[in-house]
């Protein structure tokens, strides 16, 4: 959904359906049924209110800012949700580290053995604060990557996919660990596994400068932080 400035007293909504909505639409057995939607400020530029403050940066931001147009791809729509949180004092979020160095991890194509598998830990923190807000502490997170290239492993178990698009893009939903961060906040511990990626794979989607490498991504959301991470892993032949 997008809001379009005619330069009018009007506000024009451009709404349109994601790919998976027009799924369900097509199937015309109703199981179509709009039961939710969010807002997101992902063109607005937050380095303007640090520049002119809040009064002129509010006014620059309201009249300056590019708005865009409604996407239908659901990966490339709504990268930063906006929250609702009841805590008047709240002054900080909550962020995401992981245990992998530089948010990237080497590993090679082949069958499942612990030579190619990765695990990662994704822990919530917040700087400057004791304890992650109650509000704000993951429950569940969503997780994408690339079903052609890599599958996740959770407590030694192949997870099933929620939805996997036309990219070969997959979605998973996980729910936290038992166990919490020393300042409260929420972990998750997946194991990442890499596919038998063929030659063929690897001459089409093989790095620019070296075709022997593959390098995809796995993406985590939290459901109720909002906050994301991005998880650089880089495939090799041998």
């Amino acid at each position: 959904m997008g809001f379009l400035d005619q330069s009018t007293n009007n506000i024009i909504v451009d709404a349109v359906l994601t790919d998976t909505g027009r799924q369900f639409l097509s199937r015309n057995d109703g199981s179509f049924s709009i039961v939710k939607f969010a807002f997101c400020d992902d063109e607005v530029d937050y380095t303007i209110i640090e520049q002119f403050g809040r009064t002129v940066g509010k006014e620059k931001i309201i009249k300056n800012t590019p708005v865009w147009e409604a996407q239908t791809a659901a990966s490339l729509a709504i990268k930063h949700k906006l929250i609702g949180v009841s805590n008047p004092t709240l002054i900080r979020l909550p962020t995401f580290s992981l245990n992998a160095t530089s948010d990237a991890v080497a590993m090679t194509r082949g069958q499942i053995t612990s030579a190619n598998q990765k695990e990662v830990i994704l822990e919530q923190d917040v700087k400057n604060e004791n304890i992650v807000d109650p509000e704000l502490r993951d429950q569940t997170f969503l997780v994408t990557c690339n079903n052609n290239f890599v599958r996740l492993v959770k407590q030694g178990k192949i997870m099933p996919w929620q939805n996997l698009d036309v990219d070969g893009i997959a979605t998973y939903m996980f729910t936290r660990d038992s166990t919490a961060t020393s300042k409260l906040g929420s972990r998750l511990t997946l194991q990442i596994q890499t596919r038998a990626i063929t030659d063929n794979q690897f001459s089409t989607f093989g790095n620019y400068s070296n075709k022997d490498m593959i390098t995809t991504y796995i993406q985590y959301t939290g459901l109720a932080s909002g906050a994301q991470k991005t998880l650089e892993v880089q495939i090799t032949k041998n």
